[in-house]
């Protein structure tokens, strides 16, 4: 499933157009994305956590040459999802 699918799934069930089932989509990526990029969490129940993880500063080895490259300290999202969500995958 795509951001497309997404929106044709909430267009079918919310009816309106298109291109406000679109909006809606665009809205909720929007405020995960915000949250996230503040350092904030968010939580859906039944899906699961989406955070911001530090992933500290290392040393690393470029496979072609061996040379040991520096990696910096960065952020990266995270999801953590529900048990509902894994029990409903098996």
């Amino acid at each position: 499933m795509n951001k497309q699918a997404l929106v044709e799934l909430v267009h079918g069930k919310l009816g309106g157009t298109k291109v406000q089932a679109e909006e809606i989509v665009n809205g909720m990526f929007d405020a995960i994305v915000s949250t996230l990029s503040k350092g904030g969490e968010v939580s859906i129940a039944g899906l699961g956590i989406f955070s911001v993880k530090a992933r500290a500063a290392r040393m690393a080895r470029n496979p072609k040459t061996g040379e040991a490259v520096k990696v910096a300290a960065t952020k990266v999202p995270k999801f953590r999802a529900a048990k509902a969500l894994k029990d409903a995958v098996k």
